[in-house]
């Protein structure tokens, strides 16, 4: 029996068996989307965050029971690796598969092991030219069909079954869009044609045509997304032609997609064609391919570590009381580690905030809410930590490093891309920007109520700025559902209480909010508040938070859009239908 042979077959049995479930959940968003069956929507995103280590622990189980008195014998792994790259020959996912050997090889050595003759440290199967069976995408040529029939028949192609609302509504406004964005364009090539995606993307309640046109060298990126009226019909809702918009719908503050792709990279190839300064760890991850994107970037921090000479230090700013935060000033990325105690007033424990995190990975995160990379044993040269990063992390985070020769361990990280913390941009921003950072930290606000979201720690240091502009919440420790909060108004002081002291007067039970006392959160000096106020005062008005509260409590959430609505076809051209939201 060739044991390498079998272990490496166990492995990519286990991989493939992974991507077939992942691929069903995925591909069952069409018809979820098809049934309006939202609810089912958030448990199979759910599922399939859950699926990678639960499948990782299967094979992992099965590695260690059919081959217990070979697995630690670490001279067999090389041999083991050679056999797997042997199997990824013409396979649809080898960089996926390869990850997942990591995560098995992992879990069956100890960390001494994690060498690049055991793992995949670098990729060893290219990805470039793969093609499966069925297209990665279609065209459709204008010059043949007409820029009306094309657009038809692509919007027919992805075969819904849904009735359309209007669809020469919504063919001639997605024609006059494209008319008013290339109006300047005076000569039509002859290899003028629509590109789409063959699989739609869904998120939420909508459906995504990813798409580009292409016109002699020019490469023009669209996006259209589908909703469905509260009666069950299907509309285009926009077209989106900007590469920023497009972009910030592919942020790292949206929940991911559900795409049914057989080649992932080939996705991902025609992804950067329409946004090639966006990372491909994050592209993977909004594919819902996080674990891929960890590799990723786990990579590209050792590739930067080798052409850097910057050392990590702690980040600058107010200290957290549950995180010690560090970075690099190279490195557009910041690690954040959970202390071992936490300072007054927070009661939280370790397993509440990484409850918190989890709570912020299965759910949608609305641009709102910075998903993160977790890593367990990270390895960092210790010769590139700075001395009073490392005083810090062995006096408030002992049990969460390990010095190991030349590395220092690092068991337990959340890694996310750095921001400027809100209350540093506003003290440095010039007027314009400072204004619509204010207005920006009220609309994250409200965003987060419309996703039965309460940050809990309101602070204007809990929130960054993006280098889009866009303000986003990143501290989770006290993070809630709205439906568990119970907002009160402050009952009014009596007169025979002279000294109110620190503690309130009157009672407060476990979940109680008082959105009144939210001003101490907002801004101090009068100008930032009565800006902040313009449009926002209503937030420390309880009855807001209760409306929003039974809203959500009915499912009946407001609309949050992830691009500008001034682009939805019912602002533009004035259109009266019933909406949904995406």
């Amino acid at each position: 029996m060739d044991v390498t042979r079998d272990i490496a077959a166990t492995i990519l049995a286990g991989f493939d068996k992974h991507y077939s479930m992942f691929r069903d959940i995925s591909a069952a968003a069409k018809d979820r989307f098809e049934r309006s069956a939202w609810a089912e929507t958030g448990e199979a995103n759910r599922a399939r965050i859950r699926l990678y280590d639960e499948r990782v622990a299967e094979a992992t189980a099965q590695v260690a029971r059919l081959f217990d008195n070979r697995v630690a014998d670490d001279a067999i792994w090389p041999d083991v690796k050679l056999v797997y790259i042997g199997l990824l020959h013409e396979h649809m996912q080898p960089e996926c598969a390869e990850t997942f050997y990591n995560s098995v090889v992992c879990r069956l050595l100890h960390r001494r092991y994690y060498q690049n003759q055991f793992i995949f440290f670098r990729p060893a199967i290219s990805t470039e030219h793969l093609e499966g069976e069925a297209r990665t995408y279609n065209c459709w040529y204008p010059k043949t069909l007409g820029l009306d029939g094309s657009i038809r028949a692509m919007l027919e192609s992805f075969d819904i079954a849904c009735p359309w609302q209007d669809i020469e509504r919504d063919v001639a406004q997605i024609e006059q869009v494209f008319s008013e964005k290339f109006a300047s364009r005076q000569t039509l090539h002859p290899n003028h044609q629509l590109q789409a995606l063959s699989s739609l993307f869904f998120r939420n309640k909508a459906a995504y045509i990813i798409g580009r046109e292409i016109n002699g060298h020019a490469v023009t990126p669209f996006v259209i997304p589908l909703l469905k009226s509260r009666s069950g019909a299907l509309f285009a809702d926009a077209l989106l032609t900007d590469e920023a918009t497009i972009s910030r719908l592919f942020s790292f503050s949206r929940a991911y997609f559900m795409v049914d792709m057989e080649v992932p990279s080939a996705y991902v190839q025609f992804l950067r064609s329409l946004m090639p300064v966006k990372p491909k760890l994050e592209l993977y991850s909004l594919l819902g391919l996080q674990k891929y994107g960890k590799t990723l970037f786990y990579r590209d921090l050792h590739h930067h570590l080798d052409y850097s000479t910057d050392n990590f230090i702690v980040a600058p700013g107010i200290r957290g009381m549950v995180m010690l935060v560090f970075t690099m000033p190279s490195l557009h990325f910041v690690f954040k580690v959970i202390k071992d105690r936490f300072e007054q007033p927070k009661e939280s424990n370790r397993d509440e905030v990484k409850s918190k995190y989890q709570l912020v990975k299965n759910h949608d995160r609305v641009g709102r809410l910075a998903d993160t990379l977790e890593y367990s044993d990270v390895a960092l040269p210790i010769d590139r930590i700075d001395p009073e990063l490392l005083k810090e992390l062995q006096d408030n985070c002992q049990s969460s490093i390990e010095v190991d020769g030349d590395e220092l361990i690092v068991r337990h990280v959340y890694i996310e891309r750095r921001m400027i913390p809100l209350n540093e941009f506003i003290n440095v921003a010039n007027d314009e920007d400072k204004a619509a950072a204010i207005d920006g930290y009220g609309q994250a606000i409200r965003d987060l109520a419309s996703a039965n979201i309460f940050p809990g720690d309101m602070m204007l240091k809990n929130f960054g700025v993006t280098d889009s502009g866009r303000v986003v919440f990143y501290d989770y420790d006290e993070i809630v559902y709205m439906t568990e909060c119970n907002f009160r108004s402050e009952p009014p002081t009596p007169p025979w209480i002279d000294d109110l002291g620190s503690e309130p007067w009157y009672s407060v039970q476990a979940g109680d909010v008082f959105p009144e006392q939210f001003r101490q959160f907002f801004f101090a000096d009068d100008e930032s508040r009565e800006t902040f106020y313009r449009n926002h005062k209503d937030l420390i008005d309880p009855a807001y938070w209760n409306e929003r509260k039974q809203l959500a409590l009915e499912g009946r959430l407001p609309d949050v859009f992830p691009y500008p609505v001034g682009e939805r076809f019912c602002n533009r051209f004035g259109r009266t239908t019933e909406q949904s939201h995406a």
